[in-house]
């Protein structure tokens, strides 16, 4: 590094300056100073002994700073400006530019000599120094001399030419700077430029970029000279032999152009308003000669795009002329490189120049290009657009834009060039005539207008295209046309069909597909694109409305529009609402005139059906419901106030509802009804009669959609009930009945309900066609002459005689009963028995739901009409068993079971009745076949010939299914109301009870239930009997109360409830006697919902009491033997159940069971292990407490001596004991005497290899201490515990003081013994306690601070317990004076370690001023005292710390105690045996605490003493006494106010305090803030005060670098005598061992160097900082480089 001269830092009057030649320059303060220095010293400067330091300033220290230091500072940065960090880069960059901005000239000079001294540097380190240079040049150009432009010029276009080879950064950044410079010294700059632009010399290739940049940022500058430059150029063409040189010329060209297209477009702007196109156009087109002619055909893609987009540019600066005639080869040659070249963008925008140029000048040989120029154009609008690829996009828009041109000069021919394109059926061409087509339409009205209809005309082929990329091109064009007047025209309404058509589209995907290919136009994407075409057509397009009404209402009926018609109703209710609105003749509609629109009749048909399924079609219910509405007058005039009276209420329905939620029956209900009202409200039979008829042909369109066509059914049915004309009427069941489908069930449904609703009106009619239908050909077996078609044709009759059969059964159902009985037997059952032998499933489902129809029916008409024998009753009950026992027992896929079954229910009460045998067999048949039914939820197998249920239909199937057993079961039972009867029914469900599956225990559970409560309304005692089964029934059904499922619980409780009133009526109660305790069973029901625990042990406990009551004693053991049992049922739920019963039975009736307890006790240690349900093991635990409380000391012994670790149902069992106060009372008495005289631990050797001792724990203490623990667990134990507090908490606090670091008493027979922590099960014990105690804020406070952990463990105990005291302080302080007195013994305890915990927890008693509320300060005090002596380094340390709690808990006390607490921190903060410097730390803070409350008379002597003790401390590695150590200073503050020598040292430290308001520890941070805060008066500066009072809060955060900027103004400003001090200072902190307080120093360092004034200066040493900011600079972390180069450029 290159220093030109040194300076004294001491400089007096006379002052000298030493260059590095030797001579030494004498001169005074405010001379002006001159030096020359050797020419080899600054080789940058081109004059023989020009000035270095000649800059003549005002006074010596700018002069000595800016000749050494700045140099200096400026060499450091120029060497970092390529360091590995990318922030220091920046910063480095930034001080660069500040110091340039600051001295342009000085810091340009700096950048040249380093370039100029280091030839050899690396590429990328040049690069960032010539940026630097751009970049102030940049932003101070106007005060740059001359001679350091020219200078720059000159370093700039050596840079940038030194090298022959081309390298782009290097040479690029040299040029911006030339470019820089060239917008305001354009003259210098080309005056450079030219020199090594000369004829006959190929010049570099950065020259000529130079050149073409420079005619861009300064046009006006630049335009004057190109002549000149083009001139010299036009030579150097031919000698361009390199690609490259060929491109930049290319390039300098295309912008020369540009630039002179700029001006010339801006002449009123420019210097030379004279200049003219025709000054440039000779050597214009020389250029183009040469690029057009031998460089245009180049190999190099690259060179051929430059030259191409070059001569579109040049193309307007030719001669007219001379463009003409270079036209006919200038297009196809542009044209050709569309075929050389990927990149397309380049060459549209050149030809679309050429073509401006050309159209501009009126050519007149264009015309003969347009051929060749038209199909290349095409290939490119053809081209597929990427829209994520710019240049696509770009070129698409270009190639638009040359058909523009041509379409103005060439209309006729461009039209029909596109028409006739679009016949290619290519996706790609048509792709790109359909946009060209678009742009004409949009873009060139006019020249369309007489084209219209010819367009229209060739429209249609593409809308034929199957590419639905194609199809949406072709909607933008509709989109088009319809805004500029083309769908009014003939052949307009094709256009709009195809809008409708893909308004109609499927999805492509299912939900939740997503396409492959990004680019591929799905049907969704189509179809969403028409319906906002129709949309807005119907919406922006005024004119369009009388094209689209009322001719979009023909789209609405074909099936193959029917997925548009949402888009279509809401299209039509716009048009009609505002027609309607506006009383336009036209809403009115002749469908005599309109003959292709569809009739009233089928519109209002196809818009209820479409209302039926709202939901479907894309949500079409509501606007096909509106539109209805809307077309009123057009349906009938009749409709309209009916329908908007009903028609609003259903939309509000719809508008509620989701496919989910909406029922679909109730709903289609209502539109039928809506039917019924208005065919009533026209009353015009010819009208009906026609509305049924063309319902009944539309009925072949519904075909694919089986339940819209079913409900049209019902409609047709609804229509001929309303319609008098008999004949047709007939004609219409006959076309109903023969055009079905029917091997479809929903088909064969929709029918039949049809054909019943006819019947309402015309039963004799509808009997009379059914018949003859049902002996028509339609059930004659098609002839073969093999019979290969004998199967199929065998299914179709069987379909149809289903369809004929459901028939039978709606007409009876909808007959009016008055008619019907008399016909079921000679016509219904006679027609339908014939086919009771059917092996059809069909036909059987069939069947039973018609004789099920008929059963309902007649039921109906028995009500009113006595004494009707139903004859064939028997007959048909065998017929329904043989279908249920053929029925898989595995599954319920069909609707056979419930049907049968509620047919059953409906034959039962009809006479005749059946015997004994049939209604066994047909009992037995039914259960079976239901109870083994799977669950609702499981999904059967799909067999070949059905389809599974929905969700819904299994759970409607299974619901009437159970329902119709239920009522078997009860006309069973009817006959037997018997205690044997029962049991006889009972033993057929009785095996289910058990059953592992859930639905099977339900199912038995509810029909158990049924039956009970039927017996009990039944029940009539003659004699005086026992309920034998009473007690068997209660085991079975008492547990099952519990059951998992809710069902069960609530069934189970009424199954009891029926026992214990059976119960009842056999021991002689009267029937309306009411018995207090059972009918509380009912109120149990609502609480056994709730599965919580409790509530579920009161509800089975008050059961048990109520069973209790009513039991017999003989049954009691076999109940207990159940219940035991029970314990491990399989159902979690029913063991809590039987625990909960087994307790109730035990405290009530346990008496005489005494004998068994010693087992009982084994047994229930053995189930413990097989319960996993934790309200069990409670219950059970419950059971060893009754026990217990008659044999404590037996229980206690056992447990005790069971082998440690207690297992988890031992400890179970010891928990249970504290349920009893008594109990739990008289067990902690016996551990606290124990654990006061028994040995906590023992040391025991190590092995004999490695000698030492281990503390290893006493058994009897340990396993007392684990029985407290669990028995405190009991939530019931905290009477006993609260009464017991203090002696509890000071006996568990010292027992876990001796636990700690204990390990646990080996176990030879036991490995888990080991595994015991022993600390760990008295901190448990004592929490516990804590809880127990209630002291829950305690308890939190503990949990937050994690308090627990830390007291286990050996080397954080000691903060366990003072967090313990901290809390008990401030939330148990009542308690406080009771727990002190039964721990001031341990403090003499011969154990080391108890002393540690009652030191500890004392010592910070003392932090609270509690201690002297409870008037126990002088007890804790003196203990203090008395432990500062104590062998123990713990001990003594924890005392001194307890002395300086006193400052916070008792400040009002220290001075009482100050001579006292001076003696004990001072004697701390010399300590010698303290190798952790714990003592001194404790001693430091606690003085620091203590020294806010003493009077100053105790301390003013001690104050400098106590400051140079503890200033060593200030810079300590250790965290906590750095912090310590600055708190201790800040408060000593206001003992030395006012004193001289305190001042001083104040200032002494003042540096160090603020480099470590950054320390990268916070606290000491905080440390800082308040010692600096504090001490802020006794600066001496009122601005510092202000300040540092204003902004050092702890809780605040600081800008640092602005504090400490204003802060140096402040130092300057008052104390600019110790600036010398301060900067010595602050420089010996550059070395810290902290990062951040080096990198603070940097900061302190360059604030100080920017605020400084001149008058000041001579104090600092400005070689030394310069030289440690350089060390910084070069500092291995980058935070400390930033800052250092930060600073650096405050050397200015």
């Amino acid at each position: 590094m290159t220093r030109h001269v040194y300076t004294s830092p001491a400089l007096t009057d006379r002052h000298t300056a030493t260059t590095l030649t030797g001579k030494t320059y004498c001169f005074k303060p405010r001379e002006e100073a001159v030096v020359r220095a050797p020419r080899s010293l600054c080789p940058s400067v081109s004059q023989e002994g020009s000035y270095i330091l000649g800059y003549r300033k005002p006074s010596l220290w700018l002069y000595i700073m800016e000749d050494t230091d700045v140099e200096q500072v400026t060499l450091a940065l120029l060497d970092a400006a390529t360091d590995k960090d990318s922030e220091v880069q920046e910063q480095v960059r930034k001080s660069m530019l500040t110091l340039g901005k600051q001295q342009p000239d000085r810091v340009l000079a700096m950048c040249q000599d380093y370039l100029l001294k280091h030839p050899k540097l690396v590429v990328s380190h040049r690069v960032v120094i010539l940026q630097t240079i751009e970049l102030i040049v940049g932003c101070r150009i106007e005060e740059i001399s001359n001679p350091r432009i020219k200078s720059i010029i000159s370093l700039a276009s050596d840079e940038m030419t030194r090298s022959k080879e081309v390298i782009p950064d290097w040479q690029q950044a040299a040029s911006n700077i030339l470019v820089a410079v060239g917008n305001k010294h354009i003259n210098d700059i080309m005056e450079e430029i030219l020199s090594k632009f000369q004829p006959g010399l190929l010049p570099h290739f950065f020259v000529v970029k130079t050149l073409a940049n420079l005619s861009d940022s300064n046009v006006y500058g630049m335009v004057p000279f190109l002549n000149a430059i083009l001139g010299t150029m036009l030579p150097m063409l031919s000698m361009a032999k390199q690609d490259n040189m060929k491109w930049v010329f290319s390039s300098a060209l295309c912008h020369f152009s540009d630039s002179i297209l700029e001006y010339l477009a801006n002449l009123d702007k420019a210097p030379d308003p004279t200049v003219r196109k025709d000054t440039f156009s000779s050597e214009i087109y020389a250029a183009f000669d040469i690029l057009f002619n031998n460089w245009l055909q180049s190999r190099e893609s690259k060179l051929r795009w430059t030259v191409a987009e070059a001569v579109g540019s040049m193309s307007h600066l030719m001669a007219s002329d001379k463009l003409e005639e270079q036209i006919p080869k200038l297009i196809p040659a542009i044209l050709s490189l569309y075929k050389k070249n990927n990149e397309h963008y380049i060459i549209s925008k050149s030809l679309c120049q050429v073509l401006d140029a050309s159209v501009s000048m009126s050519s007149r040989v264009l015309e003969t290009q347009l051929d060749s120029l038209l199909f290349a154009l095409h290939q490119q609008v053809s081209a597929p657009i990427d829209y994520s690829n710019p240049p696509t996009v770009k070129n698409h828009n270009e190639v638009l834009r040359c058909f523009s041109l041509l379409a103005n000069s060439f209309p006729d021919r461009l039209v029909m060039f596109v028409l006739q394109k679009l016949e290619n059926s290519n996706e790609r061409s048509r792709l790109g005539s359909l946009a060209v087509l678009r742009h004409f339409i949009n873009s060139t009205t006019s020249t369309m207008e007489n084209k219209k209809l010819l367009i229209l005309a060739s429209i249609r082929q593409p809308m034929a295209d199957h590419s639905n990329k194609v199809k949406k091109r072709v909607v933008q064009v509709i989109s088009a046309m319809a805004h500029h007047g083309y769908l009014e025209l003939e052949g307009g309404e094709l256009l709009v069909r195809f809008i409708v058509q893909h308004c109609a589209l499927p999805d492509t995907y299912q939900r939740g597909q997503k396409p492959a290919d990004p680019e591929e136009v799905t049907n969704e994407a189509l179809r969403s694109m028409c319906d906002n075409t129709l949309h807005l057509l119907t919406t922006t397009v005024g004119r369009l409305a009388d094209v689209l009404w009322p001719k979009l209402l023909y789209y609405l009926t074909p099936p193959q529009f029917s997925n548009a018609t949402t888009p279509l109703c809401k299209s039509l209710i716009v048009l009609g609402s505002k027609k309607k609105s506006n009383q336009e003749p036209n809403f009115n509609i002749d469908f005599t005139v309109e003959v292709n629109l569809p009739s009233p009749q089928t519109l209002m048909v196809r818009l209820l059906v479409n209302a039926a399924f709202p939901f479907s079609s894309r949500g079409h219910g509501a606007p096909s419901l509106s539109l209805l509405q809307i077309l009123s007058i057009n349906i009938h005039p009749n409709t309209e106030i009916l329908w908007e009276k009903e028609i609003p209420p259903l939309l509000s329905i719809l508008e509620e509802s989701t496919a989910e939620s909406l029922d679909k029956k109730q709903w289609g209900e209502k539109l039928l009804k809506l039917l019924s009202k208005t065919l009533s409200t026209i009353d015009d039979d010819k009208w009906v009669c026609q509305l049924a008829a063309e319902a009944t042909r539309y009925l072949s369109t519904y075909n694919n959609a089986l339940e819209e066509k079913s409900f049209l059914y019902q409609c047709i049915g609804v229509t001929l009930k309303q319609c008098f004309n008999k004949e047709v009427v007939k004609k219409q069941l006959q076309e109903m009945l023969l055009t079905a489908k029917h091997s479809d069930a929903i088909e064969r449904e929709g029918v039949a309900m049809g054909v019943g609703l006819c019947a309402n009106s015309h039963l004799e009619g509808t009997l009379a066609k059914l018949e003859e239908f049902g002996k028509s050909d339609a059930f004659k077996k098609s002839p073969s002459i093999f019979n290969l078609l004998k199967e199929r044709n065998d299914v179709e009759v069987e379909k149809v005689k289903s369809t004929l059969i459901l028939c039978y059964g709606h007409v009876a159902l909808n007959a009016p009963p008055e008619k019907i009985l008399t016909r079921i037997d000679q016509d219904i059952l006679r027609a339908i028995s014939k086919h009771f032998n059917t092996k059809d499933l069909t036909m059987k489902l069939s069947l039973v739901q018609s004789v099920g129809l008929i059963a309902k029916a007649i039921s109906e008409c028995v009500k009113k009409k006595q004494g009707y024998v139903f004859s064939r009753k028997q007959e048909i009950i065998n017929v329904l068993l043989d279908f249920i026992k053929a029925e898989p027992a595995d599954s319920l896929r069909t609707p056979l079971r419930h049907l049968v079954m509620t047919t059953f229910a409906n034959l039962m009460p009809l006479d005749p009745a059946l015997s004994e045998n049939e209604s066994f067999e047909l009992l037995k048949v039914c259960v079976n076949t239901v109870f083994s039914l799977p669950p609702e939820i499981q999904t059967p197998e799909k067999t070949k010939d059905e389809e599974t249920l929905d969700p819904k239909q299994r759970k409607a199937l299974y619901k009437d299914t159970l329902a119709a057993l239920q009522d078997l079961l009860k006309s069973f039972l009817a006959r037997d109301p018997t205690p044997d009867g029962l049991q006889n029914i009972f033993k057929h469900i009785e095996s289910w009870l058990s059953s592992g599956q859930d639905h099977e225990r339900e199912r038995s559970v509810k029909a158990i239930s049924h039956l009970l409560a039927f017996y009990l309304d039944n029940l009539n005692v003659k004699n005086m009997v026992t309920f034998h089964n009473l007690g068997a029934l209660l085991g079975r059904l008492s547990p099952r109360c519990s059951d998992p499922h809710p069902a069960v619980r609530t069934a189970a409780v009424d199954c009891i409830y029926s026992l214990l009133y059976i119960q009842l009526r056999y021991e002689g109660f009267s029937l309306d006697y009411k018995d207090e305790g059972v009918d509380s069973l009912l109120l149990l029901k609502e609480k056994l919902d709730n599965p919580d625990h409790s509530v579920l042990y009161k509800t089975c406990s008050d059961l048990t009491k109520v069973m209790s009551k009513r039991l017999p004693q003989q049954q009691l053991t076999t109940l207990v033997f159940m219940l035991f049992e029970g314990l491990v049922d399989s159902q979690a739920n029913c063991c809590r159940a039987s625990s909960v019963i087994l307790n109730t039975l035990l405290k009530n009736r346990g008496g005489g069971l005494q004998e068994l307890v010693p087992e009982m006790l084994e047994v229930l240690h053995v189930r413990l292990q097989n319960i996993t349900e934790e309200q069990v093991r409670v219950a059970v635990g419950q059971t060893v407490l009754i026990l217990a409380s008659q044999h404590l000391q037996t229980v206690v012994n056992t447990l005790v001596n069971q082998p440690l670790p207690y297992d988890s149902w031992t400890s179970e069992m010891w928990m249970a004991l504290g349920a009893d106060p008594i109990v739990a009372n008289q067990i902690m008495e016996m551990v606290m005497e124990k654990l006061l005289i028994m040995a906590p631990y023992v040391d025991q050797r190590d092995s004999m290899m490695r000698g030492g001792t281990t503390k290893v724990a006493t058994n009897q203490p340990l396993a007392m201490t684990c029985g407290l623990k669990e028995l405190l667990l009991n939530g019931q134990s905290q009477e006993p515990a609260l009464s017991r507090f203090p002696q509890l908490f000071s006996c568990l606090t010292v027992r876990l003081g001796a636990s700690v670091g204990v390990s646990a008493p080996k176990d030879n027979n036991n490995k888990h013994t080991a595994s015991i922590h022993v600390a760990g099960v008295a901190a448990d014990a004592l929490r516990i306690l804590l809880a127990r105690a209630q002291l829950d804020e305690v308890m939190k406070r503990l949990d937050e601070d994690k308090a627990w952990d830390a007291m286990k463990e050996a080397n954080a105990h000691v903060i366990g317990v003072t967090l313990l005291a901290r809390a008990m302080a401030k939330h148990a302080g009542p308690r406080l004076p009771s727990i002190v007195e039964c721990l001031c013994p341990s403090l003499n305890n011969i154990y080391e370690c108890q002393r540690v915990t009652v030191t500890a927890f004392f010592s910070e008693l003392l932090n609270h001023h509690v201690v002297t509320e409870l008037m126990l300060i002088d007890v804790l005090m003196n203990n203090m005292m008395e432990r500062i002596s104590d062998p123990c380094c713990t001990v003594r340390m924890l005392a001194v710390r307890g002395l300086g709690n006193i400052a916070s808990g008792s400040p009002e006390k220290v001075n009482k105690y100050a001579k006292e607490l001076l003696a004990a921190m001072s004697s701390g903060m010399e300590e010698k045996d303290d190798p952790g410097k714990l003592i001194t730390l404790e001693a430091m803070s606690g003085l620091s605490k203590v020294l806010l409350y003493l009077d100053k008379k105790n301390v003013h002597l001690l104050v400098v003493y106590i400051f140079m003790k503890i200033k060593p401390f200030l810079e300590s590695e250790n965290d906590e006494i750095r912090c310590a150590s600055i708190h201790l200073m800040g408060n000593l503050s206001k003992f030395g106010s006012g004193e001289p020598v305190f001042k001083d040292q104040i200032h002494n430290v003042l540096v160090s305090l603020l480099l470590h308001l950054v320390d990268p520890n916070p606290e000491v941070v905080k440390a800082c803030k308040f010692s600096m805060r504090v001490c802020a008066p006794v600066v001496g500066s009122e601005q510092i005060t202000t300040m540092f009072q204003n902004h050092l809060h702890e809780d605040k955060s600081l800008h640092y670098g602005e504090f400490i900027n204003d802060l140096t103004k402040y130092l300057i400003q008052d104390f600019p005598g110790m600036l010398n001090f301060y900067h010595i200072s602050v420089i010996q902190f550059f070395k810290s061992s902290w990062a951040e307080v080096r990198a603070g120093a940097a900061m302190f360092i360059g604030f100080l160097l920017g605020n400084l004034q001149e008058e000041h200066f001579s104090h600092l040493n400005m070689g030394t900082i310069t030289k440690g900011l350089v060390m910084l600079l070069k500092d291995p972390d980058p935070v400390v480089r930033v800052k250092a180069a930060e600073a650096m450029g405050h050397f200015h």
